[in-house]
């Protein structure tokens, strides 16, 4: 049964913001010791190969929730968005905040949409005045991160899958409903709403976006 309601979703990295999460929390890592330049290196490498998709999403984002075991869950809140708020607000785009609030006047659902965790997007969420964020969940028990994501990763065809539930859940026409994103990556999503937007993308996907007809607007901070 299709819903009623319109949604608009909007990836992050390279969209809202004007950078890479990963790597930047990854810089901030480096900063403070606590990540050697070979690993510094190493993250670099395996979000190049995620962002041309020759390694599978499922795996990778395994991969960074391993090593995340045994954290405390209050102490990746604290320190994510410490370190958000006091690093990474700069990197919102003024286009991006503007297209958030026009669609909130507007009465839609509107919700983050990203690979990333809870941890670093409900600091941007709170400050774009956003209820809703799907992502990727990492797995907590007792307090703790166990080392495990939650299947599916919100990324590729697991987007498009928690799409759906979220749309089932809230009463959203997928049809009638918005998706922003720079990214080849989330291709299957741009083909799943109705109203797909595409921003300051990457070569591939700005080739698919003139051949089938899709907006294309450039957020990108001068």
């Amino acid at each position: 049964m299709t819903g009623t309601r319109v949604a608009a979703f909007f990836d992050v990295d390279h969209t809202l913001l004007d950078v890479n999460t990963g790597l930047q929390w990854a810089r901030h890592q480096r900063r403070a010791g606590l990540l050697s330049m070979m690993d510094m290196l190493r993250a670099a490498f395996w979000m190049l190969r995620y962002r041309i998709l020759v390694i599978d999403q499922e795996s990778l984002i395994g991969r960074v929730a391993k090593a995340y075991a045994g954290t405390p869950v209050a102490r990746a809140e604290s320190e994510m968005r410490r370190w958000f708020d006091t690093e990474m607000a700069r990197f919102i785009r003024p286009a991006g905040r503007t297209r958030v609030q026009e669609h909130l006047e507007a009465g839609h659902i509107v919700a983050l949409m990203s690979s990333g965790t809870r941890y670093t997007l409900e600091p941007l969420a709170d400050m774009l005045g956003i209820r809703y964020v799907v992502c990727t969940v990492f797995e907590e028990v007792d307090g703790l991160l166990t080392g495990r994501h939650v299947a599916p990763a919100c990324a590729g065809d697991g987007k498009v899958s928690l799409a759906e539930r979220f749309a089932l859940l809230h009463d959203i026409d997928l049809g009638a409903s918005y998706f922003y994103t720079d990214s080849h990556a989330d291709i299957g999503l741009l083909e799943r709403v109705g109203l797909p937007r595409v921003i300051s993308p990457d070569p591939r996907l700005r080739r698919q976006a003139r051949r089938r007809g899709w907006s294309i607007e450039d957020w990108a901070i001068a």
